[in-house]
């Protein structure tokens, strides 16, 4: 089934996030083998050439990294896993807040709120 990428955004970079989310979430472990860059642009229904734009910018960042002849590897720097699942979870709480804040609502009635579903999911 093909990844549900929109045009609003470079694809590359929707790809990125894709993998990175699939990191953090435990889909790929630390030291674990990506499948081949055909093999992943198959998967997600796009060209080759725009995977690998996107596992290269993943081995810049240090997230990923390759061996010559064996492929692509996830890193085992779990420090730097657990730092981007940090970044990414402060990026989409503060995303949350401002939707919320534009809603008209106050940080006070906003935590009220996550509150009351949290206790309502726990009963």
């Amino acid at each position: 089934m093909p990844w549900n990428l929109d045009s609003d955004r470079p694809i590359f970079i929707q790809i990125v996030e894709r993998i990175q989310l699939d990191i953090i979430s435990g889909i790929y472990h630390p030291g674990e083998k990506l499948p081949s860059v055909r093999e992943l642009a198959g998967i997600a229904a796009v060209n080759p050439n725009t995977m690998q734009k996107a596992l290269s910018e993943l081995e810049r960042s240090g997230l990923v990294y390759s061996h010559r002849t064996s492929g692509r590897f996830i890193t085992e720097d779990t420090e730097m896993i657990e730092n981007l699942k940090a970044s990414l979870a402060e990026e989409k709480i503060s995303e949350f807040f401002e939707s919320m804040t534009k809603l008209g609502f106050q940080k006070t009635e906003i935590l009220t709120m996550i509150e009351k579903i949290i206790k309502g999911e726990q009963e």
